[in-house]
């Protein structure tokens, strides 16, 4: 059983044929997966830029967890683990560019991730962890970040858990904004300053780079963090007179996980508190457009236990 996306705006949860594991492979039980709101909506609209792989139909996902209960003749040992899976390419009559949202996936078994069963569906988490860990890599902690969604909070817990100053988090939806964070989230129109030297956005708006360039400090750095389905443009020379610096995060690698997986089992890093939506895999036709469009949907959980 998998989400399948048969073209956009048609979503169908029906029974696909797995491709036989091979002697490295292990079959994975899924027992939550999660829904993203950023590549995910974008191949759910139609709107996703062309990458290798992309086509309809197609099983979306890849932020999966659940437990093997078969391998290949090299992997026997590793039957019985609790492992995060980051999507799979496994179906004999769908595209799996992410793969993840199915009941049973076949992976290599250095795909499967063991991480602590207790940890429950916040699990499903790792992927934007790893990818927040990402775009920090590469520069300086932020002291700014753009955007309250789930990823700008991962991005502000790492920060924090970097040593390095509480950042300042914009946001725009008074919801995403409420609450003590530990860290200041406000409105960028109530922000007089001009001297951030590390930008982090992660609002996947394309019109943003101007405003946000314009609030660096001499020689500060942007970080696109985001996913964006516009092209970008910056006017040249409030990038000229501050030496400005732009870089492009991409996706996590495997050192992102097994990092986060250390800083989450030493609780230099929590990942309580994001999950804000569990829905059974039965009401996954309406559970997508909420994860979607409902603001107050930080992260929307399917739950495959009911499913045969």
């Amino acid at each position: 059983m998998a989400v399948i996306f048969e073209a956009p705006h048609r979503l169908a949860l029906r029974p696909l044929a797995l491709n036989a594991p091979e002697s490295g492979d292990v079959v994975v039980e899924i027992a939550w997966s999660g829904i993203s709101t950023g590549t995910e909506k974008l191949l759910f609209t139609g709107k996703m830029p062309n990458f290798p792989g992309m086509g309809y139909p197609l099983v979306p996902g890849y932020e999966s967890v659940g437990r093997i209960v078969e391998s290949g003749s090299e992997c026997r040992g590793r039957i019985g683990e609790w492992v995060f899976v980051p999507g799979a390419n496994c179906f004999a009559d769908a595209r799996g560019l992410f793969g993840g949202s199915a009941r049973r996936l076949v992976v290599p078994s250095a795909r499967a991730l063991p991480i602590d069963e207790s940890w429950g569906s916040d699990g499903v988490l790792f992927a934007l962890a790893a990818t927040a860990l990402h775009a920090m890599a590469g520069g300086e902690a932020p002291d700014l970040i753009v955007g309250h969604g789930i990823l700008g909070r991962l991005l502000a817990r790492l920060t924090i858990a970097s040593g390095a100053p509480a950042p300042t988090v914009w946001e725009i939806d008074a919801e995403r904004a409420a609450g003590d964070h530990g860290y200041a989230v406000i409105h960028p129109d109530a922000d007089e300053r001009r001297d951030y030297r590390s930008i982090c956005d992660v609002s996947g708006d394309s019109g943003l780079l101007d405003t946000l360039i314009g609030r660096l400090a001499k020689r500060g750095e942007v970080t696109l963090a985001g996913f964006y389905q516009q092209p970008l443009s910056f006017t040249f020379p409030p990038a000229f007179m501050r030496e400005a610096r732009i870089r492009v995060a991409a996706e996590w690698g495997p050192d992102d996980l097994v990092a986060i997986r250390a800083m989450v089992s030493s609780g230099a890093l929590s990942l309580s508190g994001l999950v804000s939506h569990v829905q059974p895999v039965a009401d996954a036709p309406a559970a997508y457009p909420t994860a979607f469009t409902d603001p107050t949907c930080l992260k929307m959980i399917l739950d495959w236990s009911a499913c045969a």
